[in-house]
């Protein structure tokens, strides 16, 4: 079994297909599917991008596939500086303004925030992080359970939202480390209440309840643009509204 071989089998295996289901999604034979799997057939770079398509796999995975199959990567990661991405960034940047005056950020794939609005940065600072920093390491700290007043239930239901993208992923090892961690949280003894599960943050006298919206770039071909998250906060009451606008002046 070569590199090719074992990655598209555990690819498959990872999104819970069989070796039939795989087939007819990707429009190919069981038998010849089974011979990929196997090493007895090698994959063109079109059969490649088309099984990577089929298990909806993330850009650099299907790069990865490619390469072990002897192939050139298709899929290349961007600076945010380039030129191309000049529309990225103004769309960026109107979505984020538009969204004042409640926070909003974009983190890449680990959780890093590369961007964020003016109430965002004010919002995060006081967590004591700020743009270049990670929210997955703020989530590991010992901060949030201080500050947070249902810190069992946003833990639990971060939790369940790394297992996800870790699955998506194809298993990251920093997203099972916090999922661990997380875990540590008492279980939530009963449902929300409400339509959502808000986060609530205290800190002496300001209390905020507030929820947030996760959105991606629909059709990415660059690898930084499949890992960006842009997340939309808004308030769950009118003091927390007021209080996102007292932010947004400054």
């Amino acid at each position: 079994m070569n590199d090719f071989s074992q990655s598209l089998k555990t690819w498959r295996m990872a999104r819970r297909f069989s070796q039939m289901d795989l087939a007819l999604e990707a429009d190919i034979s069981a038998r010849h599917l089974s011979f990929l799997e196997t090493g007895r057939a090698r994959p063109s770079r079109e059969m490649v991008m088309r099984l990577g398509e089929a298990m909806q796999l993330p850009l650099d995975a299907r790069n990865q596939m490619l390469t072990h199959a002897g192939f050139a990567a298709r899929f290349k990661s961007r600076d945010w500086s380039d030129a191309e991405m000049e529309p990225i960034r103004q769309a960026l940047d109107w979505q984020l303004e538009r969204q004042m005056p409640y926070p909003g950020l974009a983190v890449d794939r680990l959780w890093k925030i590369q961007r964020a609005n003016a109430t965002a940065v004010v919002l995060f600072a006081s967590l004591g992080v700020g743009v270049g920093d990670s929210l997955l390491d703020l989530m590991m700290s010992d901060a949030l359970p201080q500050v947070i007043e249902n810190w069992p239930e946003v833990a639990h239901h971060v939790a369940i939202r790394l297992r996800t993208e870790s699955a998506v992923l194809g298993g990251v090892p920093e997203f099972e480390a916090a999922v661990r961690h997380l875990s540590d949280a008492a279980p939530p003894d009963a449902p929300s209440p409400g339509p959502v599960v808000p986060t609530i943050l205290r800190q002496g006298d300001l209390r905020l309840s507030m929820f947030a919206t996760i959105s991606q770039f629909g059709t990415p071909e660059d690898l930084l643009l499949d890992d960006l998250k842009i997340e939309l906060y808004f308030p769950m009451d009118d003091a927390t509204d007021a209080v996102f606008r007292h932010m947004a002046q400054g």
